[in-house]
């Protein structure tokens, strides 16, 4: 408990010192840097942090905490590298947000539904680093993303039943291929590989029910 006190009476002095330091900041008297800005924004990130460390069902500080991270990672890189910001920061925040839910799920299996903002976030993370730095189209690369987001609230381990996820994810996995395939104009190879696919799994079917007749 000792512990706990000391820590809110530091967390709440850094508050306050940064409260005055922006206070003073707005009148004109003292000139604070962007660097200072994201390292505050990391150190309240922390705080939310040690929250959970201190009482794991505080799983929901875990969101804060990783936000406000990706905050200031972009302020930092933003003083330090703004042409890097520009490129990549948007992407770095959103995956920070995602990693966020990651590890929500991580912390309580219950917690299974914070899989799809995860997978959401960092499908847009990705999609918006390839959209600006590359030509691709991103559209199936999106549908792709929520096909497997999907695929993994079915799979990974949970509290409760999840099989119904198959379903959005089989539809958005091949409304993805299609996307994707179309714009790239690999439509003559998709159909063929599609059907050795389909030939392979009837045999592997066909198998199986032989060994277990």
């Amino acid at each position: 408990m000792l512990k706990w006190l000391e820590s809110r009476l530091l967390w709440g002095s850094l508050l306050i010192l940064g409260g005055v330091l922006f206070l003073l900041q707005n009148l004109g008297i003292f000139e604070i840097g962007s660097l200072f800005w994201g390292l505050l924004f990391g150190l309240a990130g922390v705080f939310f942090l040690s929250l959970y460390f201190q009482n794991r069902a505080n799983w929901w500080s875990i969101i804060p905490s990783f936000t406000l991270f990706g905050i200031g990672l972009l302020i930092i890189l933003d003083q330090l590298a703004p042409q890097l910001g520009d490129a990549i920061g948007g992407s770095l925040f959103l995956a920070a947000i995602g990693l966020s839910f990651m590890f929500v799920y991580l912390s309580d299996r219950q917690n299974w539904w914070a899989i799809i903002p995860m997978g959401v976030l960092l499908t847009l993370a990705v999609v918006s680093g390839l959209d600006q730095f590359s030509n691709m189209n991103t559209g199936g690369i999106f549908f792709l993303g929520l096909g497997g987001t999907f695929g993994l609230v079915a799979l990974l381990p949970k509290s409760m039943d999840t099989r119904w996820a198959w379903i959005p994810a089989v539809i958005l996995l091949v409304l993805g291929i299609f996307i994707f395939a179309a714009a790239e104009a690999m439509l003559n190879y998709l159909w063929p590989a599609a059907l050795i696919l389909v030939g392979l799994y009837m045999i592997y079917r066909s198998m199986r029910f032989r060994r277990t007749g």
